[in-house]
């Protein structure tokens, strides 16, 4: 299976290093030297990472036969992608990769089918659930303990438990102006 680990961003330096914004859990695994990824779009590739090291918290990679500025930035916006094994499973428990996390069925702890999970947001603060309801709407569910209670993979689905309003129109409105009209 492919997985996009990460985007190659601008050119620093004039020795041929990019910046990357990694977009996998594990950069130590997947971005290391001598880790051989493809890219999109394919005609970029394969590149084969030379170096790495952190400079003021962005990893900055060198590839093998990029040796200056004008190479790498012809690298720029293009994706990296690593092989990984469908079975392997992250480090940690209770973490998941995307593609385990996809297709899932979202039900309600009380049982009620709420659709599908097609996408995977991640954002700074949290990750979400991008799920297509049966009438083709969508709905985000953020991917927090408090709200996803339950990922079963044998069972292919993600139970949740969602405060009013996130899945429905019945959200609980609370306003100290309904408290001191004594409403």
């Amino acid at each position: 299976m492919q997985l996009v680990v990460a985007r190659i961003g601008r050119a620093h330096g004039i020795k041929g290093e990019v910046t990357v914004e990694v977009r996998t859990d594990e950069p130590e695994l997947r971005l290391g030297p001598g880790a051989v990824l493809t890219t999109d779009p394919a005609s970029a590739g394969p590149l084969t990472i030379e170096t790495g090291r952190v400079h003021s918290g962005r990893l900055l990679l060198r590839f093998e036969g990029v040796r200056d500025r004008t190479a790498a930035e012809a690298l720029r916006n293009i994706l990296l992608i690593a092989d990984v094994d469908p079975d392997e499973l992250p480090e940690e428990e209770d973490e998941y990769y995307d593609h385990q996390l996809m297709d899932l069925d979202v039900v309600t702890k009380d049982g009620v089918q709420v659709g599908r999970i097609t996408e995977i947001s991640h954002l700074p603060s949290q990750d979400l659930f991008i799920v297509e309801r049966a009438d083709g709407s969508e709905v985000m569910i953020p991917f927090v303990e408090e709200i996803v209670t339950e990922i079963d993979l044998a069972e292919q689905k993600a139970v949740i438990d969602p405060p009013p309003g996130l899945i429905d129109d019945q959200a609980e409105i609370a306003s100290s102006r309904d408290a001191e009209d004594g409403s």
